[in-house]
């Protein structure tokens, strides 16, 4: 086994991780976004319609993130 084979086994981890902890940050605005949402529907039950269509609008800004946090493990570095 080479120096060479164990950089790349390294980076490899190394995505993983950044990876998984690049998913965190979405996770919880995800569960911010729907919460607020929740509350906001049982404060004002009449704009439940509203209230979703800016809910989903939320969660796919915030899961543009995760797929961001995913790119970046695919970048190589020299």
């Amino acid at each position: 086994m080479d120096a060479t084979t164990v950089l790349a086994d390294v980076n490899g981890h190394l995505a993983a991780v950044g990876y998984g902890l690049a998913a965190i940050g979405p996770a919880i605005g995800v569960g911010i976004v729907v919460g607020k949402t929740i509350e906001g529907v049982a404060r004002q039950p009449e704009l439940a319609g509203r209230l979703q269509v800016l809910m989903w609008i939320g969660i796919a800004f915030t899961e543009a993130l995760a797929f961001v946090g995913i790119a970046v493990g695919f970048i190589p570095f020299p």
